[in-house]
């Protein structure tokens, strides 16, 4: 799947996959993370997403990297927040209010721009990617972020074939063979979630089970 592919999702505004309300299961496991006000959190391939509203709100700093200018420009308009932009070697960064958000290429992302997060956020990457290029996410993933940093990871699952992704169908035995070289994994949930995706209803899922993982870097 090549960067061409999200751009031209952008500007076709293909973004069914954009949610315009904040995830519950971000609002109900959260706080499990144990994170204080004012600690950095990373959300990668962040699109346009209100849950680093929702992230901020909580007293957070938000750094996010997104492919698309389109998808940056719109969070910021949306938010209400004229950034200002910078150049920082490939990606150009975006800032204003408590968010700082790298337009470039996730897997040339480099560790000093989280080298003080506490968390990161996962609602929308792991899915975004194809079966081919979910490793080098997880260890790249893996690699930037600090020891003690921890992860809230969302992923679903859905009988394989019913749509072409993304979202992507990750099952759990996935998640567990993609990031247990790297992370220890609870599962906070695992729960049918057809009936709060439209979207994928309409494109012909017939079974939905959304699964919220928390996981912790291993030293």
């Amino acid at each position: 799947m090549e960067s061409d592919f999200w751009h031209e999702r952008w500007q076709r505004g293909e973004i069914g996959f954009h949610q315009p309300h904040i995830h519950d299961q971000l609002q109900r496991f959260w706080p499990a993370l144990g994170l204080g006000a004012g600690s950095s959190v990373f959300v990668p391939l962040s699109g346009k997403s209100r849950d680093m509203v929702w992230l901020a709100e909580r007293g957070h700093k938000v750094i996010g990297v997104e492919l698309s200018e389109l998808a940056v420009a719109a969070f910021f308009e949306e938010a209400g927040i004229a950034p200002q932009r910078q150049q920082a070697g490939a990606p150009e960064v975006w800032s204003g209010g408590p968010y700082t958000i790298y337009c470039g290429d996730f897997f040339k992302f480099e560790a000093d721009a989280v080298a003080d997060v506490s968390a990161a956020y996962d609602r929308a990457a792991l899915i975004a990617l194809p079966p081919d290029m979910r490793p080098g996410y997880v260890t790249h993933l893996a690699s930037i972020l600090p020891r003690a940093a921890k992860v809230l990871l969302i992923a679903l699952d859905y009988p394989e074939g019913e749509i072409a992704g993304p979202p992507f169908a990750v099952a759990s035995d996935e998640v567990t063979r993609l990031c247990a070289p790297a992370f220890d994994i609870d599962i906070l949930e695992a729960r049918d979630g057809l009936a709060a995706s439209e979207n994928l209803r309409k494109r012909g899922v017939t079974r939905l089970v959304e699964t919220a993982y928390l996981l912790r870097r291993r030293a």
